[in-house]
């Protein structure tokens, strides 16, 4: 077949249609032998923030360019990426963070290949990168003052069930929660601030309202007993190790960059409400481009003055898995971590384990989810540096997500393969 008369086509592998943390593979044929291509990646999300990413190739001898084997030149990233075009995407709104609020869509990311000579269009494709697989249940939950969205797996029942949280202020956030449900467990992503009618400001948390929460989920026929899960991050991770301490019935906890003390507000429950943790604001920094390092800020919460607001860890009866960013410039995940690990071992409990991503930033998200090195606190109320190098914050997302699903799998009692 003469290559140079046959058209250019740019094809994704194996469909261009997948589950948003799966791999695909981008290959060019059809172009002129060692001649440069640049190839684009675009999606806008739920805010209507664009996110781009370029890079620059060469094609081989036979005109072709296959990115799982080429090495990027130039561009966003370089090297051999072959999941570059996706996890290199960044807003060209400055300190956005990524949005996706409800999972009923696909994320469409346009790849186009250009000449490197002139600029013009040789070739492009969509690749659709869906949350639910088919037969998966998608429920709003709004019964009593609890707030969520309940996914099921399709197939024959119960499940087992994770109830899964997000960050301080963020509201709600479908993606984990679906692509959790996608792998075989039932998923309550419960919101607990600011989402339909939910108090947006409120002077102290009500821990009843989780009590509440985990006791409606445990009790839906969809989920399989005795045990739940809870995947949590930043803020939730607090909320996370609170439901653990004092509520019965919780398996298996992720916390992901969370703490080991309450923060941000004081949190009630029947005659006791356990203080914040008091940030030392002395301890902000200023970045040279205006956003602020607030790592520091967050004391230790074993110093005496500061004990009353540490969760008491040491009752959980569940199974830990502490996942740390030492990049976390949000605040000292490795130290409240090894804290957490510290009074669970002072008191005889091996029930935990910590896993480590140096350079990752504080958000740790699915699979080939876009970085945030830096957004808009909603506790601080400015933009601040949450740290992380794009292609190891990837990496970390990567592992961190066939631990997670193997974690919930093996103390859960879910015996299904992964569909990673």
């Amino acid at each position: 077949m003469d290559m140079a008369s046959s058209q250019i086509r740019l094809k994704i592998l194996p469909s261009a249609r997948c589950l948003f943390n799966n791999r695909v593979q981008i290959k060019v044929e059809g172009l002129a032998p060692h001649k440069p291509v640049e190839l684009r990646s675009r999606l806008v999300d739920d805010r209507g923030v664009i996110f781009k990413a370029a890079a620059q190739y060469k094609a081989d001898e036979s005109g072709q360019v296959d990115v799982c084997r080429a090495p990027s030149l130039g561009g966003s990233y370089t090297g051999v990426e072959p999941m570059g075009l996706f996890w290199s995407l960044a807003p060209e709104t400055p300190h956005t963070k990524f949005l996706k609020k409800n999972v009923l869509s696909p994320i469409l990311v346009e790849i186009e290949a250009l000449s490197g000579e002139t600029g013009k269009l040789l070739a492009s494709e969509t690749n659709e990168r869906g949350f639910m697989v088919e037969g998966m249940k998608r429920i709003p939950v709004e019964t009593g003052r609890i707030r969520g969205v309940l996914f099921v797996p399709p197939g024959k029942g119960p499940f087992p069930g994770i109830v899964d949280m997000y960050t301080f202020g963020g509201g709600l956030t479908e993606p984990r929660a679906s692509l959790l449900a996608s792998n075989g467990f039932a998923v309550l992503a419960l919101a607990y601030l600011g989402y339909k009618g939910l108090p947006k400001n409120p002077d102290s948390l009500d821990f009843e309202y989780f009590e509440e929460a985990v006791t409606y989920f445990r009790t839906q026929p969809e989920v399989k007993g005795p045990g739940i899960g809870i995947i949590s991050i930043s803020h939730s991770g607090c909320m996370a190790v609170a439901m653990s301490s004092f509520l019965s019935g919780i398996s298996a906890v992720v916390c992901i960059n969370g703490c080991v003390a309450n923060t941000v507000l004081p949190l009630r429950y029947k005659d006791i409400v356990i203080p914040k943790l008091t940030p030392n604001v002395k301890n902000w920094k200023v970045t040279d481009s205006g956003l602020v390092d607030i790592r520091d800020s967050t004391p230790d919460p074993i110093l005496e003055e500061n004990r009353a607001s540490l969760f008491p860890i040491e009752r959980a009866s569940c199974q830990f898995l502490f996942a740390v960013s030492e990049d976390d410039h949000n605040w000292n995940s490795a130290l409240f971590a090894k804290r957490a690990a510290e009074i669970l071992r002072n008191n005889g409990k091996d029930s935990f384990k910590v896993v480590t991503y140096p350079k990752a930033g504080h958000f740790l998200e699915v699979p080939y989810m876009p970085h945030c090195p830096s957004t808009f606190h909603a506790a601080v109320g400015r933009d601040v540096v949450f740290g992380g190098e794009p292609k190891v914050n990837s990496e970390a997302q990567l592992d961190l997500w066939e631990k997670v699903l193997e974690f919930f799998k093996s103390h859960l009692g879910n015996k299904r393969t992964a569909s990673l």
